[in-house]
């Protein structure tokens, strides 16, 4: 008795709770009808992200499935290639199985291991339309872990790494192993929009830019010129790559005021460089460590060291060395102490003041000079002055030599410059006049306080009056002569003519007078 009693108890009771499950179980299904009538996935509250496409045109999405694709815009196609370049580095097959599609009716992927957290990637075609979810198997249990606060700071800081990335003003892009690009910014995108026809608009995958073994040099920056379109204008780039997560990062750099730089300071070289291969003097630029950084022709053909010599970038050192070798320096009776010398002369030159003159045992004579530049480095011009030397001591030659053949005159003879200055006499003229005019030239040379010291040593007379106004008269002029006497009662004959360039010659000869001839004069008078 007791035992059926227990037993209707029990029979009792579970028909009792399989009656409300069943009422549960009906409710929850008609609150998610109502819930699919009244929005769609809209209004999905799930964690899950859905997507809704019409062939490659986005229809729907929940909330979670548009924070995936932050920067889709309005263009046709745009939001399934942001959509398969999330895809991509997480299950590698998506692009060919979602283009299968439709023959397949359905799919089911794993998201590959080590590649964020697990995922699940479901893909249905019904109606016409493609629905594609991906469930994050550990949401769940990550919603209890972290709190609203938590989650709004990473967002937060999420959606500014995104607007930093979009906004960035060089062009960045992701690739896969194969050199897809799954993923660009902004400014990627604006290049490869100036690519495109004004009909065409951008499609999966995405066009690319730059050449793919030109982004997969490792961090080495390449320079590379980017020319979008035939008729547009040239673009260079500095490109950078690195790996990350099984994909490539690719990074461009715009160079363009750096290139124009580049090639601004080029033609300025060339410019130099052929200014200096012009220059009859030999240059040679020593850097800050004293190493032969730059060189012209003309020192090779002055000082004949070789071309490959002065090429290997020799020390300051080395190239005295080989000058001497050449005896194309002076030769010291010392050579040890006159090497000892080079840092003299460095530090001089560095400061400015290193100036000398090498006359060599070949009879060729150099004007070596040494001047600073910036940063340190050292300039030495070796200049060939053998013609102006030689050219000098013939004139000095030929000179001693007009001299010796006046001094050898009897008639004394002074010269007069086309300013009437003094420029030159023999040594009959200082023996009559009493005075070497060489000795203080273009002091007292003026004509006219020669013509006065000729008055204070000879008789009263005109004849200097106009041997002054002769002298200084400029154009054509007429030989003439006078005679007249000297203080110690010879007879002094006078000439003067004209020569080239406005000179004048002024020439004397003196004899002793007869008594009826002499002026009479104060003091003691020599009869001839």
């Amino acid at each position: 008795m007791a035992f059926n009693t227990v037993f209707s108890f029990a029979v009792v009771t579970t028909a009792t709770l399989t009656s409300f499950a069943g009422v549960l179980f009906l409710a929850v299904l008609q609150e998610k009808s109502a819930k699919q009538v009244s929005g769609g996935v809209f209004f999905d509250t799930s964690t899950s992200a859905e997507f809704i496409f019409d062939g490659e045109d986005l229809v729907d999405a929940t909330p979670a499935a548009r924070s995936i694709l932050p920067q889709t815009t309005g263009k046709s196609g745009f939001a399934w290639g942001r959509l398969l370049s999330y895809l991509e580095p997480r299950f590698p097959d998506a692009a060919e199985q979602l283009k299968q599609i439709q023959s397949s009716g359905h799919l089911m992927l794993t998201s590959t291991e080590g590649v964020g957290l697990p995922l699940l990637l479901r893909a249905e075609y019904r109606g016409g339309l493609t629905r594609i979810s991906l469930i994050d198997t550990e949401s769940d249990a990550a919603s209890f872990d972290v709190d609203g606060l938590t989650r709004r700071a990473v967002q937060e800081e999420l959606d500014q790494l995104r607007a930093t990335v979009a906004q960035a003003p060089l062009p960045i892009w992701r690739e896969t192993a194969l050199g897809d690009v799954i993923w660009a910014n902004a400014r990627y995108l604006d290049l490869a929009t100036e690519a495109l026809d004004r009909d065409e608009d951008l499609s999966w995958p995405l066009p690319r830019l730059f050449d793919r073994t030109a982004s997969s040099q490792g961090a080495q920056n390449q320079r590379l010129k980017l020319q979008v379109r035939p008729d547009g204008p040239a673009r260079w780039f500095d490109l950078i790559g690195c790996d990350d997560a099984g994909t490539r990062l690719g990074f461009a750099l715009p160079a363009d005021a750096l290139v124009q730089t580049e090639g601004s300071l080029h033609a300025f070289m060339q410019t130099l460089t052929k200014t200096f291969a012009q220059l009859p003097t030999g240059l040679a630029i020593f850097d800050d460590q004293r190493r032969l950084a730059m060189f012209n022709p003309a020192l090779t053909d002055i000082t004949g060291l070789p071309p490959d010599m002065l090429s290997g970038r020799p020390t300051l050192v080395d190239v005295f060395d080989a000058l001497r070798e050449k005896s194309m320096i002076p030769e010291p009776r010392d050579y040890r102490s006159w090497r000892s010398q080079i840092t003299d002369l460095e530090k001089a030159a560095s400061t400015g003041f290193y100036e000398d003159v090498w006359s060599l045992p070949s009879g060729q004579t150099f004007r070596v000079t040494g001047r600073p530049h910036p940063n340190g480095s050292l300039a030495l011009l070796f200049a060939d002055i053998s013609t102006e030397v030689t050219q000098t001591r013939r004139f000095r030659a030929d000179l001693e030599l007009g001299e010796a053949v006046i001094d050898a005159m009897d008639e004394a003879i002074a010269v007069f410059s086309s300013a009437g200055v003094l420029v030159m006499s023999n040594t009959a003229y200082s023996d009559l006049w009493g005075h070497d005019p060489a000795a203080s030239l273009g002091q007292d040379g003026g004509v006219s306080l020669v013509c006065d010291h000729w008055r204070t040593r000879s008789a009263p007379a005109t004849l200097w009056d106009r041997a002054e106004d002769y002298i200084a008269t400029i154009g054509p002029r007429e030989i003439w002569s006078e005679q007249t006497f000297l203080a110690d009662g010879r007879a002094l004959t006078c000439r003067f003519m004209p020569l080239a360039g406005g000179a004048t010659l002024a020439g004397f000869r003196a004899t002793w007078a007869t008594n009826a001839e002499a002026p009479v004069l104060s003091g003691t008078r020599k009869t001839a």
